[in-house]
């Protein structure tokens, strides 16, 4: 369906600056001379050569997540017009901002706190998953949501846009190595076969068990747990989102992350021993009857490619070479580092961490490069630094480059709709319910400063 795009002027106020949370144009300052910067070492050639060199080919791109397997069926970028690929930098950044000029309110851009600096200079929104969720419901009025992320991250958009809303993914190919680790076959497969182990369990009046996806998956994953009783959770609010799992449920069938899973229930007094992880290679997820039977949260396996590079040793290094540094981790990093670190916390909660820390502070921060760097950037009465020396970039996130998203602005000005991501109406209602009981399950309020 197309959208009335090409002949509307905008009232909206062009002044370069977000709509949302915080204010792009603050996080793009220069580094100062106390950043500490491993631009000199990459995890991957790859990085230096142009985006679109890696959209044809059956892999998720430069960066960490470049061994994972590629799902045969996993959407590819066309390829992207020669004006585009051959645009400089300072060209496509005046394409953007005219093209957003054109188009005025009827668009509005969502940028994820990983993305690049010259994509989150155009965001009118820019936050983690759990924030631009939320920013998808209060732009109803935009007759095209452009969001800069990743495909699942484009779904969850337009589940919970209006029906004639066209949400828009700049490059088809960025997708999640995570959110591909589960899928609706293998997890309705597990569903079964622990409703059978579990069967004979005594029961207290609450579910067996109650699914529990991470917004790092696929809208059929979030629809299975609509339909089964189940709920969608961030990093933000995943111990809101456990409790009330808990309240309703014996036990947890938690997916795809094994990382933000267990940390958050050892975080709320569940042992190792009440979490079995599922390996849907293998019968009964690698587990006995009564293991499942036992169990609090069963943990998918899956993890995120970038956050497991951190390691316990990194920490170590930083304490070493800067005493008092203060470590913040993503919960998507191994329990280990998690435990070794001083806060583990979404997105959000190391951005609120950087920003409240009233003296100069010394931060070693475990979570996606891009971030860093422009915390680094934005903040130079700190010194922050990121764990891993090696840089790594989130290898999806790196494939929203400003040249898709001129393309897709230029083509709404012409009234083409491009790449628009689509849930069918059987997935979108069941996804729709489990996002909305996320929704309602607010983040704790707890202060930067200790173990989130």
């Amino acid at each position: 369906m197309a959208v009335r795009i090409a002949h509307r002027r905008s009232n909206r106020p062009q002044a370069g600056r977000a709509r949302g949370r915080i204010d792009p144009a603050r996080f793009h300052a220069p580094a100062r001379s106390n950043t500490i910067s491993a631009t000199s070492v990459s995890c991957d050639p790859g990085l230096s050569q142009p985006t679109w060199s890696f959209d044809a080919l059956p892999t998720y791109g430069p960066g960490a997540s470049l061994a994972d397997p590629l799902p045969a069926l996993a959407p590819r970028q066309g390829a992207l017009p020669a004006t585009y690929r051959e645009a400089s930098a300072e060209e496509l950044a005046a394409r953007i901002r005219t093209a957003k000029a054109t188009l005025g309110d009827r668009v509005v851009i969502l940028g994820h706190f990983y993305q690049r600096d010259d994509i989150v200079e155009h965001a009118d929104f820019l936050g983690d998953s759990f924030q631009l969720a939320n920013a998808a419901l209060t732009v109803q009025d935009a007759e095209a949501i452009v969001f800069c992320g990743v495909h699942f991250m484009a779904e969850t958009a337009d589940v919970l846009a209006r029906p004639e809303q066209a949400v828009i993914l700049p490059n088809l190919a960025a997708g999640c190595s995570m959110a591909d680790m589960a899928n609706i076959d293998d997890v309705e497969a597990a569903w079964e076969q622990i409703l059978a182990a579990v069967a004979d369990s005594p029961g207290d009046g609450r579910q067996p068990i109650i699914p529990v996806t991470y917004m790092n998956s696929a809208a059929n994953l979030k629809a299975f747990c609509g339909r089964n009783g189940g709920i969608v959770c961030t990093s933000s609010n995943a111990a809101a989102v456990l409790q009330w799992a808990f309240e309703r449920g014996q036990r947890v069938l938690f997916f795809p992350d094994q990382h933000l899973g267990r940390n958050t229930a050892r975080a709320m007094g569940v042992p190792d021993e009440a979490m079995p992880m599922w390996n849907p290679a293998l019968p009964l997820g690698g587990n006995s009857p009564q293991a499942l039977a036992d169990a609090r949260v069963i943990l998918w396996h899956g993890f995120c490619s970038v956050h497991r590079r951190f390691t316990v040793e990194q920490i170590a290094r930083a304490r070493a070479e800067y005493p008092g540094v203060r470590v913040i981790v993503h919960p998507e990093c191994p329990a280990p580092v998690v435990d070794a670190a001083d806060e583990s916390g979404s997105t959000d909660y190391i951005l609120k961490a950087v920003q409240g820390a009233k003296e100069p502070t010394t931060f070693a921060i475990g979570t996606e490069i891009n971030m860093v760097s422009r915390l680094a950037a934005q903040h130079p009465e700190h010194t922050i630094f990121c764990l891993d020396p090696v840089v790594c970039p989130c290898s999806t996130m790196y494939r929203i480059h400003p040249g898709y998203l001129a393309w897709v602005l230029e083509e709404l000005v012409a009234g083409r709709v491009v790449n628009r991501i689509t849930v069918g109406d059987d997935a979108s209602a069941d996804a729709r319910l489990a996002l909305e009981r996320m929704l309602a399950a607010v983040p704790s309020a707890t202060p930067p400063g200790g173990k989130a």
